[in-house]
């Protein structure tokens, strides 16, 4: 008979005991009720007002690196509804900062107008919404990622599918910043703009409450790296010798609905005008530009304007470009005038401003040995001016036509569109800036030409070019963002666990966070 078991042999002591449940990482302790909204607004509202400055026609480059950070500081901290609707109202409020110009220079239609405050805002809610999933699930790099991956594939997306090519690019409010402006050879704007939304999505995920610090440590590096090396990329392409020069001349002035055809006196005087202004021109100059549209007429009087450019340009041994609308065609041209002689070589527009421009749209490029031709808004089109590069063109001749106050804005498209492809922009604008830039994106002469009497620049413009990564490689950074995007988007939409946070869940959207 075996006594009973002591103590230490009790069954109830041998069958282990389960282990103690570890405590759950603290909540983030929500702001206070009566701060909430405050807090909110706030956000919203310093992120529009950075916007609106930011962006738009005349930006301060500097806040556009700052604008998004608010409303994703904001985000992870507020339900996904509030955090939505702080973005929508953010990015709509700044995106009226191009009102002016579409409704009153544009006359673009209201729903138009509204659509394109809308759909920017729609991107940002999209962006934010993937931003604040990606914390909650302990990713604090996609996190990261997701937020520039989403704005590029929409701005890609806009600019292959709409009217307006890539013309509402982020990227463009870093035109007189070189050596950011230097990543567009490699990437086109794609990369710019990545650059530009990567640092403020950084920043609020390394101050993502539950991000640790190794976390921390990871996307900060990575984004002091980047940074880096895209200021060093840009300094060294800055670096590089000048090729060879050519003296160049811009003449404009302001159309202000000036209609003149060359068959009534006012237009007949407007050409003996400018032929005078061309004729007085320093005797070395190589090439001049008038603007778009500065003559006006019918087929049958063409030979009014063929006639005495053509001659003036074998006399001054000077290739003459100017801006022809030829009425009853409904043809938007540029006739290049040769030094050598011959007949005028025409290229007709291919991208027209929409609801402005009834012409019929050419399908050809004009490029003749090193030198291209386009007009004004034909440079919002990335495709276009890589097609120019890819055949040959080292400098373009760009005779545009503005609307005052888009001025600065479209002369630094094309001077980006140059920079994407090593080439040299001669850029004339009437109710716009007379602008030379060299195939870095310095601006190496520039005059406004907003008022009646013609205004003229001259000056010496590097023709040697500079092949790029971009144009021989085209979008792909901006297809890499796209794939990048729907990767990281479709992990969200699965759903499902990922490993714990190492510290208080974002998970969401109690009502006492909201």
């Amino acid at each position: 008979m075996h006594p009973p078991p002591g103590p230490a042999e009790s069954p109830l002591r041998s069958v282990p005991s389960p282990p103690s449940p570890v405590p759950a990482p603290p909540a983030v302790p929500p702001p206070p009720a009566g701060m909430r909204l405050p807090v909110v607004l706030a956000a919203a509202v310093t992120t529009a007002v950075l916007l609106f400055y930011g962006t738009g026609l005349t930006p301060l480059p500097w806040l556009t690196w700052l604008a998004p950070l608010p409303v994703l500081l904001l985000a992870p901290r507020v339900s996904a509804p509030v955090a939505a609707v702080a973005a929508f109202g953010a990015w709509g409020a700044g995106g009226l900062n191009l009102w002016s110009l579409q409704r009153d220079r544009l006359a673009v239609p209201l729903p138009v107008a509204l659509l394109s405050v809308v759909l920017p805002a729609l991107l940002a809610v999209a962006a934010v919404l993937l931003f604040r999933v990606l914390l909650g699930r302990g990713r604090p790099v996609a996190a990261a990622v997701s937020v520039p991956a989403v704005w590029v594939s929409g701005e890609y997306l806009v600019s292959v599918l709409g009217p307006d090519g890539a013309l509402w690019s982020l990227a463009y409010t870093q035109a007189d910043v070189l050596p950011v402006l230097q990543l567009a050879s490699l990437t086109g704007v794609w990369g710019i703009t990545f650059t530009l939304t990567a640092v403020p999505a950084a920043v609020a995920a390394i101050l993502a409450p539950g991000t640790g610090g190794r976390a921390r440590l990871g996307v900060g590096l990575t984004t002091l790296v980047l940074l880096a090396a895209v200021v060093a990329y840009g300094t060294v392409r800055l670096a590089a010798p000048a090729g060879p020069n050519r003296n160049v001349a811009l003449l404009a002035a302001g159309q202000h609905g000036d209609w003149a055809p060359v068959d009534t006196p006012k237009g007949a005087g407007k050409l003996r005008d400018m032929l005078a202004r061309l004729r007085a021109l320093p005797p070395e100059t190589d090439v001049a530009v008038l603007a778009e549209g500065v003559f006006v007429t019918e087929a049958a009087d063409l030979p009014k304007i063929t006639g005495p450019l053509g001659a003036l340009a074998r006399e001054r041994r000077t290739d003459i470009v100017a801006g022809v609308i030829v009425t009853d065609t409904g043809h938007n041209t540029a006739m290049l005038f040769p030094a050598g002689g011959g007949g005028p070589q025409v290229y007709r527009k291919r991208h027209m401003v929409p609801g402005v421009e009834p012409y019929e749209p050419g399908e050809r490029a004009l490029v003749l040995g090193d030198t291209g031709v386009a007009i004004c808004k034909d440079l919002d089109f990335p495709a276009l001016a890589r097609e120019n590069r890819q055949s040959g063109a080292t400098v373009m001749l760009v005779p545009s036509w503005d609307f005052g106050l888009d001025a600065w804005q479209h002369s630094r498209i094309a001077v980006t569109r140059g920079v994407e492809n090593g080439f040299a922009v001669v850029r004339g604008a009437a109710d716009g800036n007379l602008t030379v830039s060299d195939p870095y994106g310095r601006v190496l002469a520039e005059r406004a030409a907003g008022g009646r009497a013609v205004v003229s620049v001259t000056a010496a413009v590097p023709v040697g070019g500079a092949g790029t990564p971009y144009t021989g490689w085209g979008d792909w950074f901006a297809w890499s963002c796209l794939a990048g995007a729907a990767a990281l988007a479709g992990w969200a939409l699965r759903g499902g666990r990922d490993r714990p946070r190492t510290g208080p869940a974002l998970r969401g959207a109690s009502p006492e966070t909201a």
